[in-house]
């Protein structure tokens, strides 16, 4: 069956490589549709706010992440589960995210312009990874 149905954003990609931005993304659409408690610890969410939101996360999962967490019913369980299993993306990212930081050089960039987008890339890396430390010593 086709997916026809049009994603506010780009669905978890099986590997986790964009789990950090997906994470964000549901949060903030979850909270805009009145879920945003459904994937809380201790939640009070009715039953139907919790279909509601499993319905929207399933909608935003690669078919095969569909498949293994098949029989997931509660969207708290899944958050968590996808939490557990692509959490550590911030460990893999961080360091590169570092190391592009420390090697970072505006002769190595066309134009300013080029050379500010690589700041803004590395810098929102470093927000997502929660590196509050390097992040003080940028600004």
């Amino acid at each position: 069956m086709l997916n026809i149905a049009k994603l506010e954003f780009v669905a978890l990609d099986i590997m986790g490589k964009n789990y950090l931005s997906w994470i964000l993304d549901a949060e903030i659409h979850l909270d805009a549709m009145g879920l945003g408690d459904s994937i809380k610890e201790g939640n009070e969410a009715s039953n139907q706010a919790k279909a509601k939101a499993m319905i929207f996360l399933r909608h935003h999962l690669h078919k095969g992440l569909k498949a293994e967490y098949l029989t997931i019913k509660d969207p708290l369980v899944l958050w968590n589960n996808l939490k557990e299993r692509y959490d550590h993306q911030k460990i893999v990212i961080l360091p590169k995210t570092r190391y592009d930081w420390m090697h970072l050089r505006l002769q190595d960039f066309k134009s300013v312009s080029e050379y500010n987008s690589a700041i803004f890339r590395i810098t929102s890396k470093l927000k997502l990874c929660g590196e509050k430390k390097l992040l003080m010593k940028i600004c």
